[in-house]
């Protein structure tokens, strides 16, 4: 008679055997590198029910922490690979920017000012600047300050320029119109011609000579002129001039938009074509602005000759706030004006804050901000 002791064995022994032979089966289709177990040892049959049941739970626990090793390896080929993809899939919101670039403005008329920051500000007698660059791995933005012209501290030029494809042509319109619309006004008299017919000269005659040079980038400007007690104000693209008068906002520019009936009309009746690509007007489906600065290929509709205005300076005229398209995408002129009369005391931090209003406002486009006291230059 076979005794029970000798059944259960028996029955231990051939569990452990089967269950060693599926083990290597599945380890050889999925984990081809584990190793296969010992043999068991040979024993009486008296010690083989306890140590069948050692080699049982040995192999449960030998089972699992190898599968265990493989799950987590395949775990971590997974942590190493799907924030990989995720990242090449999302599209960033922010891009780095790994040089600073540099901008460039005239003061005093001779002196270059160059500033290789993102974000700076410049302070003279009775104007504020704040800029910040963009997106964009080059600052487009530019600007011109010509003070104490012909050595008079109450007569000034002052300039905003916003470039496209490229510094080229905001760096040369940064340097030049100033001083061909001063040289234009200084022949105003002997030509007796009227100031704002010498600002469109200086206009003309900057534009004249960038396309000679045979680069084809564009800028857009506005310019304005304290001379003799008044206010000349010209125009060319989306910079804009903003008037503060006893707290009320007046734009003194208008924006030379595609989207503008009378500019798509003069565009058309010489031949050109307005469309209309991701909700934005656009001339010969290019560019957004009807005037500027350069622009060789388009010239034939993208003219040079500004919008002008004077007026005369009056007590109630407190300052102007002029500032490329960054700004006024995000900010309206009252809202400008609003922030710079908070500072009515010292203006000096008005335009750096009118920067970081646009910049909350998710703007990613070059910001160019100039304020000017007119009170300074008032007679």
């Amino acid at each position: 008679m076979v005794h029970p002791v000798e059944v259960q064995c028996s029955l231990s022994c051939s569990l452990v055997h089967l269950f060693h032979v599926l083990r290597e089966c599945y380890s050889t289709a999925v984990w081809p590198s584990t190793s296969p177990l010992p043999p068991l040892p040979s024993k009486r049959p008296a010690e083989l029910s306890f140590e069948a049941n050692k080699r049982l739970k040995e192999c449960h626990l030998d089972f699992y922490s190898s599968a265990g090793q493989a799950i987590d390896q395949q775990e971590d080929v997974k942590k190493s690979q799907v924030p990989h993809l995720r990242k090449m899939r999302r599209r960033p919101t922010t891009l780095s920017i790994p040089e600073p670039c540099t901008a460039s403005g005239f003061v005093d008329g001779d002196e270059e000012k160059h500033v290789s920051e993102k974000e700076w500000e410049v302070e003279g007698c009775g104007y504020w600047l704040a800029c910040r660059r963009g997106h964009r791995p080059v600052m487009e933005d530019g600007h011109g300050i010509i003070p104490n012209i012909n050595g008079d501290p109450k007569q000034a030029f002052f300039g905003v320029f916003d470039g496209h494809g490229g510094r080229a042509a905001v760096d040369f319109v940064s340097e030049k119109l100033g001083k061909n619309i001063i040289s234009s006004l200084a022949g105003q008299d002997k030509q007796e011609i009227q100031p704002e017919v010498a600002i469109k000269a200086g206009y003309l005659t900057t534009d004249k000579e960038f396309i000679s040079q045979g680069v084809k980038s564009g800028a857009c400007a506005s310019t304005v002129v304290l001379k003799d007690g008044e206010l000349h104000v010209a125009n060319v693209g989306d910079c804009r001039v903003v008037l503060s008068r006893r707290g009320i906002a007046k734009a003194l520019t208008s924006d030379h938009h595609a989207g503008r009936e009378d500019e798509r009309v003069r565009i058309e009746s010489s031949g050109g074509y307005i469309t209309c690509r991701n909700g934005v007007w656009r001339v010969q489906d290019s560019l957004a602005v009807t005037r500027s600065i350069g622009d060789a290929s388009m010239k034939e509709w993208v003219i040079s000759e500004p919008e002008t205005k004077t007026i005369r300076l009056t007590p109630d005229c407190e300052f102007l706030v002029m500032a490329s398209d960054g700004l006024w995408e995000k900010v309206t002129d009252q809202e400008a004006v609003d922030v710079v009369r908070k500072h009515s005391e010292s203006m000096k931090h008005s335009s750096k804050e009118l920067v970081e209003l646009a910049c909350r406002r998710a703007n990613r486009d070059d910001i160019t901000v100039m304020v000017v006291d007119l009170q300074h230059f008032a007679r």
